[in-house]
């Protein structure tokens, strides 16, 4: 499956974006997909998973009640909507796609290129 991440930009703390994930070759649904994010100098981390279905999320800590993530099969793309944005929520978004059944934190097949999120305060 190739991936490709759009929807990133420059926003002041406080603001909304919503990131897409399109995806194309192998069937989507087949997949658990993931948002992982790479802040400057640090490394890439989770941000959020779900399941194959949709029917199941999984979020960090840090972006818990904030952002959400969904899919949309008949689409093929996988969304990360994110509110209240933050300084520190500065970083490059990726999206990754999973062979396994159930939403990881790791350990993912396929990697889309990045989006470049900037939060201002």
């Amino acid at each position: 499956v190739q991936l490709q991440a759009s929807g990133g930009g420059s926003v002041q703390a406080g603001g909304s974006l919503r990131l897409s994930c399109a995806a194309s070759g192998r069937t989507f649904s087949r997949y658990s997909m993931g948002w992982f994010r790479q802040p400057p100098g640090k490394e890439r981390q989770f941000v959020a998973g779900i399941t194959r279905s949709g029917q199941s999320t999984y979020y960090a800590d840090s972006v818990k009640g904030r952002f959400t993530i969904s899919r949309d099969n008949a689409r093929n793309t996988l969304y990360l909507q994110m509110n209240s944005l933050k300084p520190e929520d500065t970083a490059v978004y990726y999206c990754a796609a999973s062979l396994k059944s159930y939403v990881t934190t790791g350990g993912y097949d396929y990697w889309g290129q990045g989006t470049q999120v900037t939060v201002s305060s």
